[in-house]
């Protein structure tokens, strides 16, 4: 099984590893670009201006441009422990114990825009970049969709798929995936779909099963019946797709009933 997180807009500054090295990350297959766009981003940094536009950041948010103009340089840490916000303070990377870090390096990969396909372990620094950010000449989704597909289908066994859909649209998942869509039920019995919430749970189900170790996870059956276990309400959704125009046929959807 290979879970596929979202990243955050908001990370943890500093780091204990030594400055990016992009032939350490995972998906080597991926580095030409991973440089590429390294080398875009560092000098669209160079101009304050621009980056902020570019970036989509307020006032408030301009220090983030220094984190993009010392890509090559600044200090590195663990992608799980990287990212921040509502999903990845409910997963609580840095609290995991040894063994649940190790199996988040063997089946735990997060979706960057400017690294593509990163393991949850990879060594890598403070940046901004989003799904919808604009890099002088270039189109993340140009770039990204085809090699990102391409590494996820390649993967031997189950795909689950816990991206929004913006980034599902930078590299979607293979035939025979399943995308999670976090629900809650309303007083008349009907299904609505979560923002805040729905990150919350993917990161309590992420925690969970990082915790769990169960072992092998690569059918969807199973997949359920260890959420039910594990005190999750997760089952097959009402469309053969992942309920939206971003989904690629035979892509099943599962749905999270949050808390």
């Amino acid at each position: 099984m290979l879970l596929v997180l979202p990243p955050s807009e908001t990370k943890r500054t500093g780091g204990a590893l030594p400055p990016l090295r992009l032939d350490a990350l995972s998906y080597p297959s991926l580095e030409r670009i991973r440089a590429e766009l390294v080398a875009a981003v560092v000098e669209l940094a160079a101009d304050q201006d621009a980056a902020m536009r570019a970036l989509k950041l307020g006032p408030r948010s301009a220090a983030e441009v220094e984190h993009d103009r010392r890509l090559a340089t600044s200090p590195t840490m663990p992608a799980l422990d990287r990212y921040t916000g509502v999903l990845y303070d409910a997963l609580d990377a840095p609290s995991l114990d040894a063994g649940a870090r190790a199996y988040a390096g063997r089946h735990v990969v997060v979706h960057s825009a400017l690294f593509g396909l990163v393991g949850a372990l990879d060594p890598i620094p403070a940046y901004r970049l989003s799904h919808d950010s604009r890099v002088p000449g270039r189109r993340l989704k140009q770039l990204w969709r085809e090699p990102i597909a391409t590494a996820l289908a390649a993967h031997d066994g189950l795909v689950v798929d816990l991206r929004s859909e913006g980034y599902v649209e930078l590299g979607p998942a293979p035939p025979g995936s399943v995308f999670v869509r976090v629900v809650a039920v309303d007083g008349d019995g009907r299904k609505r779909a979560l923002n805040h919430f729905n990150k919350r749970a993917k990161g309590e189900f992420t925690r969970a099963l990082l915790t769990a170790r169960p072992e092998p996870l690569d059918d969807v059956d199973a997949l359920i019946a260890w959420a039910r276990s594990a005190g999750f309400e997760l089952s097959l959704g009402a469309g053969a797709a992942a309920g939206s125009a971003t989904a690629e046929p035979a892509v099943r959807e599962l749905e999270l009933l949050a808390a």
